[in-house]
């Protein structure tokens, strides 16, 4: 296995995020790498078409600073320093390939739920960031919580 010094931790920061938690610190550990936590929130605009005849702005603010504390709050219980926290707005996949990239990240952790069609092995946005990625991708399977 090679050795990784920079990992990025892409999140959902739903409770399955929490599952994550204890992989990517223990990696982090066994290659003494710097760790970078990532949570893309897509535009309001994607979800309603841009066809919104209301400013979303004020909604948008609020769901990146709910995501930046739940990020923060996330770091705060992970036990191993994390390099950097970032809430960024776009398309998840393409958010992740820019940042990994940026960053010269040479490892990215992302969950998998592997029940989403014809990405059933994976799941969606894990099959996204392992087909774009420049670089190493672990998807580790997360469990619906009840």
């Amino acid at each position: 296995m090679s050795s990784y010094s920079k990992i990025l931790l892409a999140l959902d920061l739903s409770a399955e995020s929490e599952q994550l938690r204890e992989k990517a610190k223990t990696i982090a550990q066994a290659n003494n790498a710097d760790l970078y936590l990532i949570h893309v929130i897509e535009p309001l605009s994607f979800a309603y078409g841009g066809d919104v005849p209301i400013d979303l702005t004020a909604i948008q603010e609020q769901l990146d600073e709910h995501a930046k504390n739940k990020l923060s709050a996330y770091a705060d219980k992970l036990d191993y320093p994390v390099k950097q926290q970032l809430v960024v707005t776009g398309h998840t996949e393409t958010e992740i390939h820019r940042i990994a990239d940026e960053m010269d990240i040479d490892l990215v952790i992302v969950g998998s739920h592997g029940r989403h069609g014809i990405a059933l092995l994976l799941g969606s946005t894990a099959n996204g960031v392992l087909h774009g990625a420049n670089c190493d991708v672990l998807a580790v399977r997360v469990r619906e919580e009840d």
